[in-house]
């Protein structure tokens, strides 16, 4: 029998809000009186993120606040309706802070254009955290990002270092947190469908300037011996055979 849309998208929404859970639980990401700063981009990982958070505080048994942040770089050609994130932060009841800076990216720098630019969003959204008072700061990273970020170290750091659910900093006095994290991008992708989010233009000129991309279809490339791939290599990072190692 074929299951009609609606029920399909409730079972889905179950799932997605289970898998957000289990993160939390599982990590310990959130605790009783936690005021969260949420980085939102604008696309849909970090929509999709602010918005379970936010209906999740609603209920009777959490005790956080949710407070939003979207950081727009005035030198970096990437559109995003600030109107419609406004919008979307009322809708939800959370309080929105928009901040505009810039920051100097050149293609012919000793560091990635994209590192300089994610480096001082990721150093405003600080700033904003500290500034409301909020201890921790969630971003949108999922499954997928992870697993990327896995090979992208190994491959041209020689590492073997990825996106970490929860990240204490600055001597325990602020914590980064990742709900996503056993979420897939095509099931980001599948909420933002349901929940009908508004798709964001991505022009960035800059974003040929990251082996992301070529790793993501690298990936792609590696399901077709393994259709589990994905799930492993997440897998793997918390199986580590040191005794087989050098």
């Amino acid at each position: 029998m074929k299951m009609d849309g609606k029920k399909k998208e409730k079972l889905f929404m179950r799932d997605f809000f289970r898998k957000v859970g289990k993160a939390i639980y599982d990590y310990d990401l959130i605790e009783d009186n936690d005021k969260i700063l949420v980085g939102v981009s604008g696309g849909k990982d970090s929509l999709a993120l602010l918005e379970v958070l936010a209906l999740r505080a609603r209920a009777s048994k959490q005790r956080y606040r949710v407070v939003a942040a979207h950081v727009a770089v005035e030198n970096v050609a990437y559109e995003v309706d600030a109107d419609y994130i406004k919008e979307f932060c009322d809708r939800l009841g959370v309080e929105l802070i928009q901040r505009e800076i810039s920051t100097s990216v050149h293609e012919d720098s000793d560091k990635p254009v994209c590192f300089v630019c994610s480096w001082n969003r990721r150093k405003t959204l600080f700033e904003i955290a500290k500034e409301q008072q909020c201890n921790k700061l969630a971003l949108g990273h999922h499954r997928d990002d992870a697993v990327e970020s896995l090979l992208m170290s190994m491959m041209f750091n020689g590492t073997i270092a990825s996106m970490p659910p929860k990240l204490s900093m600055f001597d325990g006095t602020f914590t980064l947190i990742r709900p996503l994290i056993f979420l897939s991008n095509e099931e980001t992708r599948e909420y933002a469908t349901f929940r009908a989010f508004k798709k964001q233009n991505k022009n960035c000129p800059h974003e040929r300037a990251t082996n992301r991309a070529a790793v993501a279809e690298i990936v792609q490339r590696m399901e077709a011996l393994s259709p589990h791939v994905r799930g492993n290599l997440f897998a793997a990072m918390k199986n580590i055979r040191m005794e087989y190692l050098p």
